[in-house]
């Protein structure tokens, strides 16, 4: 089983939207973990349950993640990881029209609405879903408060705290 630090985007049934954020490819091409440099796999677009999933992988540092084939793991630390994550951010702030996102070790479950609405209220309310980012009329739709702080025009998130040291990272 892969376990896999990512970034995953649910665009709904916006495919215009998911394509065209499929095609941006972040500058300078590399991400930065302290003094890693990492690529990012091409992005991934495929359908899971009723909406469309973006995910974008940076290469050889999952576990088990078969598109890093036998490249030699980087084991990074949790503030490295932060570092990584704080940049898969900053690329989901250059898409649109999705409904939620989110970074992190295998973020897939959290980004179904209707799983948000059902297993994951209590989470949601409290705050600790950090990370999560949500459009607009899903956060209403939820009835979340100002907890929720403005991600970019028309998406709202919990904001990221970063990775804690863990059996994943190197620390």
């Amino acid at each position: 089983m892969a376990i896999c630090f990512e970034l995953v985007v649910n665009f709904g049934a916006n495919i215009e939207s998911a394509q065209s954020a499929a095609l941006t490819a972040p500058k300078p091409g590399v991400l930065h973990a302290g003094a890693h440099r990492i690529p990012l796999h091409r992005p991934m677009l495929g359908t899971a349950g009723s909406y469309l999933e973006l995910s974008i992988l940076p290469v050889a540092v999952g576990w088990g993640v078969g598109l890093d084939g036998s490249l030699p793991k980087f084991r990074l630390t949790a503030a490295e990881l932060t570092d990584l994550g704080r940049q898969l951010y900053e690329l989901l702030a250059k898409f649109d029209g999705y409904v939620t996102a989110r970074v992190g070790w295998d973020p897939e479950p959290l980004l179904d609405p209707v799983e948000l609405k059902t297993e994951w209220s209590e989470e949601l309310t409290n705050g600790s879903l950090h990370g999560l980012v949500l459009c607009e009329g899903l956060h209403a739709e939820l009835g979340l408060g100002d907890d929720y702080v403005p991600f970019q025009p028309g998406y709202r998130w919990m904001p990221y705290r970063g990775e804690k040291p863990s059996n994943l990272t190197a620390d």
